[in-house]
């Protein structure tokens, strides 16, 4: 387990992200119904809870790959619905996305992959690339890698140089979907501490899908709990790990029964070894 990172102190001024009165979900079913959730500027919020839970769907709803079905998706107090695509795009461009697996391109090497988003959006002559790129992966221990493939670096690397070039453009909102997923102990480690000191350093905004309670709770100024279709609780994370919540004391505890149940509803045993019989 991760000692506490000590947290930021959030900007009292209006939230960086805001989602108000949010029903959003796929085709006919329903994933979230009349969500509020607010993200205060310079903090580092987390989203857990059960999977299907409806993490995942924030993120793609703030990135506007989902459109809600109801509700306001607010960036820095603009609907992002109202956006024409010129809009979109450059609302897109104050946002950097770490993917659960990194999601490098294989066929670029480390320092290529970083440099993506700056030859893409940038416009910046190629000697200023060179020294950003160098900057950005300085940050996250890996300048020496720069000439490495995807193919030669570990797991726990590979996510580094993704985040590297996530923040190559100077994001004000990281997005981070399952960054510790299938880490060893000390990259997990490594990774939580970037993800806070980045998040002070750039004075930038995070928020962190994850299912890893110890390292999560760690880096995160508060903690918000989505399950059957809203909000179940929020908090520090030291209010969670006292609430009294059924659904956050299986989750934190990792309990395997409670209101998440091990078994998917079905018949009583015995009822279904009679089919059959003849």
């Amino acid at each position: 387990m991760t000692s506490p990172i000590a947290p930021s102190s959030p900007d009292r001024t209006p939230p960086l992200v805001e989602l108000q009165r949010v029903t959003c979900g796929y085709g006919d079913r329903v994933i979230l119904r009349d969500v509020d959730l607010a993200v205060p500027r310079g903090s580092v919020l987390a989203l857990m809870g059960v999977s299907g839970g409806g993490k995942t769907t924030v993120l793609r709803l703030i990135g506007r790959l989902l459109d809600p079905m109801a509700g306001q998706v607010r960036l820095d107090g603009v609907d992002l619905a109202t956006l024409d695509r010129d809009g979109l795009y450059a609302a897109r461009r104050r946002m950097g996305m770490l993917f659960q697996f990194g999601a490098l391109f294989t066929d670029l090497s480390v320092y290529d992959n970083v440099a993506f988003p700056l030859r893409e959006h940038s416009g910046l002559a190629e000697d200023m690339i060179r020294d950003l790129v160098l900057m950005k992966l300085d940050a996250v221990g890996l300048r020496g890698a720069r000439d490495l493939m995807p193919s030669e670096v570990s797991g726990g690397m590979a996510r580094r140089v993704a985040l590297a070039r996530a923040i190559a453009l100077d994001p004000e909102l990281m997005l981070y979907d399952e960054p510790f997923a299938g880490l060893d102990p000390i990259s997990m480690g490594v990774a939580a501490r970037l993800i806070r000191e980045l998040n002070r350093s750039l004075g930038i905004t995070s928020i962190v899908v994850s299912h890893d309670v110890d390292e999560t709770f760690s880096i995160a100024d508060q903690v918000v709990f989505l399950a059957n279709g809203g909000v179940v609780a929020r908090g520090t994370p030291a209010e969670m790990r006292e609430s009294s919540d059924p659904l956050v004391r299986q989750f934190v505890d990792g309990e395997p029964d409670g209101p998440v149940r091990f078994h998917y509803p079905a018949v009583a045993l015995a009822e279904d070894y009679k089919v059959g019989v003849r």
